[in-house]
């Protein structure tokens, strides 16, 4: 397995896994939408994805959307989405990728990285507990819908 930084030249692998994250949170299949979407982040570098691939396959992606803290005067990574391919689940590649979204976030010198998961998604929690994340109980998330 290899993790590599999507560019423009991965934006099929990176929309196919993308519309499979989509598709999995309930959400019609879109692949051309997906295209545009994840093109836009990348040529805009409004994100950052990081592929893992074997042999060629793409098997998951890891998508970071930058943010700061105000109080830290720092930017922080916003771990918006994580997904492996269901075919490569229980290999290790979800932890792969965590692990350069970590390595990412040291090298642009983050105060951390933020990331939210459904209540009731436990193999998601344990996983990140494993590396280290705590959960939030200082504060509240609120949310607006427009």
């Amino acid at each position: 397995m290899q993790i590599i930084q999507a560019t423009i030249k991965d934006i099929d692998d990176a929309s196919t896994l993308f519309n499979e994250y989509r598709v999995f949170y309930g959400q019609q299949s879109d692949i051309a939408g997906a295209k545009v979407f994840i093109e836009e982040r990348i040529k805009k570098k409004e994100s950052f994805i990081y592929l893992a691939v074997d042999k060629g396959k793409p098997m998951g992606f890891v998508q970071l959307y930058p943010i700061f803290t105000s109080v830290g005067m720092k930017r922080k990574w916003l771990l918006n989405d994580l997904f492996v391919a269901e075919a490569y689940r229980r290999n290790g590649v979800a932890r792969a990728l965590m692990n350069q979204a970590k390595a990412f976030a040291e090298q642009t010198n983050a105060a951390g990285i933020l990331l939210e998961t459904m209540k009731d998604n436990s193999k998601a929690q344990a996983l990140y507990e494993s590396l280290g994340y705590k959960k939030e109980d200082s504060v509240y998330f609120y949310h607006l819908s427009l």
